[in-house]
């Protein structure tokens, strides 16, 4: 387990990160989450020991992290940068003897990965005859190259197709089955919902909201809830009466409609169907979660 306690930073006047504490559990996918200029970034970067906390600590394990764990660690920075003057497969060969392994290592993760990606033919390109997406690819294998313990990528999907996300999305899960434990920063709200288990939001230097993705969907949520029935619109809209709000309906046939109707109060769901059950017939109800982009833009919008 990686756990940040306690870390205060600051840069002269500027309050980055105000006592935020997070666990991060092995063999899962923890989004890091917050609007530009929020910390997130900077906390990236002191678990990655570039900048000291001013109090606080990062450990693994429950030990305190030093630079020698650095070479556990896989980084995939937002602002990229590469030796162009380079050959690909001598670029990573460079990467994975500066972690740390050995020559028969050397030669075998570098054949898997050129694989994987399907690049063998790329071993000997300039590094600097690469296109935009292209280098992308190498970048990201160059941040897991020595089979780290710890992954951090930072906006890891930037630049690339769907088809290349798709690989990406693979490799990670892959990662997670065999135990690493993946930190994502990532504005991309799909991405979130399709990989992470669970989600840190920062604002404004604070930490203000962490749990499973599923745990803060509906923790979040407005208790809105999906009706489809056949019937009168007016009864149903009559029955609701004081303790239940009509948000939309949709028609879809002869007397058949789909309503979507907020919880008021301390209704549930049980009384929203006891309500219904007499002046229409349901033929299906269902909890509509907002997504995490609903639950991003109204975390950051409020005042904590």
């Amino acid at each position: 387990m990686l756990e940040v306690r306690n870390i205060i930073k600051r840069f002269d006047a500027k309050l980055a990160l105000d006592n935020v504490s997070i666990k991060f559990e092995s063999g899962k996918i923890h989004g890091i989450l917050g609007p530009n200029g929020a910390g997130k970034t900077t906390l990236i970067r002191i678990i990655n020991q570039i900048f000291p906390p001013n109090e606080g600590g990062v450990y693994w394990n429950g030990k305190l992290i030093n630079r020698k764990f650095l070479q556990h660690v896989g980084y995939l920075p937002e602002e990229r940068g590469m030796y162009s003057n380079m050959e690909v497969g001598a670029y990573l060969i460079f990467l994975g003897k500066l972690r740390g392994l050995e020559k028969e290592e050397l030669h075998t993760n570098l054949n898997y990965w050129l694989d994987k990606f399907g690049i063998q033919d790329w071993k000997h390109k300039r590094i600097e005859e690469l296109s935009k997406g292209m280098a992308q690819k190498i970048q990201f294998i160059a941040a897991v190259f020595h089979n780290p313990d710890l992954i951090i990528l930072d906006e890891p999907f930037s630049g690339f197709d769907p088809v290349n996300v798709k690989l990406i999305r693979g490799v990670l899960r892959d990662f997670k089955e065999d135990g690493k434990t993946i930190l994502l920063s990532t504005h991309n709200m799909n991405s979130v919902e399709e990989l992470c288990d669970n989600v840190v939001l920062i604002h404004q230097s604070k930490k203000i909201l962490e749990g499973t993705v599923e745990k803060v969907k509906t923790n979040t949520g407005e208790r809105v809830y999906a009706v489809q029935f056949t019937g009168n619109m007016i009864a149903f809209v009559t029955a609701l009466w004081a303790g239940f709000e009509l948000i939309d309906k949709k028609i879809i046939g002869d007397n058949k409609y789909i309503a979507r109707v907020k919880l008021l109060g301390d209704n549930d769901f049980k009384s929203l169907l006891n309500t219904l059950i007499p002046s229409i017939d349901i033929e299906g109800a269902w909890e509509e979660l907002p997504t995490m982009e609903d639950v991003f833009i109204r975390e950051t919008t409020v005042t904590h």
